[in-house]
């Protein structure tokens, strides 16, 4: 065990375990029955009171570097006082003093010139595993100077009153300062987040890069790009990693340089299991070994076997696994040469169309609305699909205005030859109480390899009266008749009133950001007739 003195952070009289192995730290978990082994041996934790992130509990500090910068909102980007969390600081970090901490040192950002090096600082063993599993890893600690410090203690809870937060669970950033303090919450993915959030500020301010939520992939053969926005839930995992064509570059956060790279800001993986099944799923399946670790899952009755179709304690059950468990992954998790672009999106109203060509307009359109529904259980209280708009497919963890953002893609979207597509990944045929169905993981599939392999820019399409983009009228493999949603639905008239009403939240949520756009972007709109 590496020894690293922390007494510069104001925590005394620690012991310190430096760049456990996931052996180790699985090891001691076991021990201090913080956890269990499943039959072949992989870890699952629970994570506690939160089994998935809370947002509303996120908190960014203002001062001269944020106060002018970020998009401050109630929603997402909430302010927080300097001083408080100087106070919070210091009394975290007498709370971590005399307790045995898991200290790490890692980096984001696979393209070197971007790399950012974090010092985290755990009270839980498994916070550190996931550390080691999501990071890009070095192999002792000490070995660079770290740019960042996090602080993670869950067992620490804030007093709301005087300390400034919501409640007694927070996530704060301080830019200034360098520092992420995360208090309160087990769960795993704030930790994630947090990290995601402070690149998409930097990046895009000082470095000339965009900041993506989305996966990644690349072609063995063209060796071309593609990227998968969308939120948890939609199918970016699935989707980027189920083509044994195409080596993933990463399942969720990845840059988009000024000279045209793709690379990924992260060294592990995410993913959701809820029902996961070796034919579905075959990538993630395969990396459920030891050394990953499981959240929130539950055995069946009498045994070690872990029944991924039991959601009695979340519908978001996850895995962290470092990306080299994954086979077929493009080892220098970066790339070249983008080619296509997918909007994953989960329509719970049933009416949007399994995928649809976008020009430029509607691709800034649609990406600036992040039209989906949340996932039950990616959030707290999220307990059915709801229709949802978050900008850029990631308002929670973009710092900056969504137009700025949105911008960067426009510009991108300029100055190559790429292929936009919306992809319905939820419903069709109406949503789940009008009789609706959601379209088989297969059929997906075979939309996105035959937009890949440029199947579909051979056959014909149709116009959408209402939203303008172009429906493919065939496509290899797949039955015509579920290409055109209003063709699905028995009663054409609730089809009409159901589309309808989803326009009129397209409209309702835009003209937040009317003020900010120009006719060009303007025109990707969808109209009622």
């Amino acid at each position: 065990m590496s020894s690293l003195s922390i007494e510069n952070y104001g925590i005394l009289n620690s012991s310190n375990y430096c760049q456990l192995s996931p052996d180790e730290l699985q090891n001691i978990i076991i021990k201090n029955g913080m956890g269990m082994e499943t039959k072949s041996g992989v870890l699952a934790i629970n994570t506690g009171s939160f089994t998935g992130r809370s947002p509303k509990d996120r908190f960014i500090v203002k001062d001269r570097i944020t106060e002018n910068k970020i998009w401050w909102d109630e929603k997402f980007n909430q302010s927080f006082d300097q001083k408080k969390f100087d106070n919070l600081y210091q009394k975290l970090v007498h709370y971590l003093s005399g307790k045995k901490l898991y200290v790490r040192d890692g980096y984001l950002c696979s393209d070197k010139r971007y790399q950012l090096n974090i010092r985290s600082i755990s009270e839980y063993p498994w916070s550190d595993l996931f550390i080691h599993n999501l990071f890009l890893r070095i192999p002792k600690i000490g070995r660079i100077l770290p740019d960042w410090l996090l602080l993670c203690a869950p067992g620490f809870y804030a007093n709301p009153i005087t300390d400034g937060t919501r409640k007694k669970n927070f996530s704060i950033l301080n830019f200034l300062k360098k520092i992420i303090l995360i208090g309160g919450s087990g769960y795993t993915g704030e930790i994630k987040k947090s990290i995601f959030s402070v690149l998409n500020f930097i990046l895009p301010t000082y470095k000339n890069v965009f900041p993506m939520h989305c996966a990644a992939n690349v072609g063995i053969h063209k060796k071309d790009t593609a990227l998968f926005f969308g939120l948890s839930g939609t199918g970016k995992t699935t989707i980027s990693s189920g083509d044994k064509n195409r080596k993933l570059i990463g399942d969720d956060e990845h840059g988009w340089t000024y000279d045209n790279i793709i690379f990924n800001f992260e060294g592990g993986c995410y993913a959701k299991i809820l029902g996961i099944s070796k034919e579905k799923e075959p990538m993630i399946y395969h990396a459920i070994k030891k050394g990953a670790m499981l959240e929130n899952v539950v055995f069946k009755k009498g045994t070690k076997e872990v029944d991924y179709f039991n959601d009695s304690i979340t519908q978001n059950m996850r895995i962290s696994y470092p990306i080299f468990f994954v086979k077929n992954i493009e080892k220098k998790l970066l790339s070249s040469n983008i080619r296509n672009i997918f909007f994953l999106t989960y329509d719970a109203f049933g009416v949007l169309p399994p995928i649809a060509k976008l020009n430029k307009a509607q691709s800034a359109y649609y990406f600036l609305l992040g039209y989906t529904s949340k996932v039950a259980g990616t959030e707290l209280n999220i307990k059915k699909p709801q229709a949802t708009f978050s900008s850029c497919f990631g308002a929670p963890f973009m710092p900056l205005h969504p137009i700025q953002y949105t911008n960067m893609l426009i510009d991108k979207l300029n100055k190559t030859e790429i292929s936009v597509w919306m992809v319905n990944t939820g419903f069709i045929s109406g949503e789940d109480s009008l009789g609706g169905f959601r379209i088989q993981l297969k059929d997906t599939r075979k939309l996105v390899k035959s937009a890949l392999d440029g199947c579909l820019s051979k056959v014909p399409y149709e116009k959408d009266p209402i939203f303008n983009f172009k429906i493919p009228k065939y496509c290899p493999g797949i039955s015509s008749d579920i290409l055109n949603p209003k063709e699905t639905w028995k009663d054409k008239k609730m089809y009409q009133i159901q589309v309808e009403k989803l326009v009129k939240k397209f409209i309702k949520h835009f003209d937040k950001y009317r003020k900010y756009t120009n006719k060009s972007l303007s025109s990707g709109e969808p109209k009622i007739l």
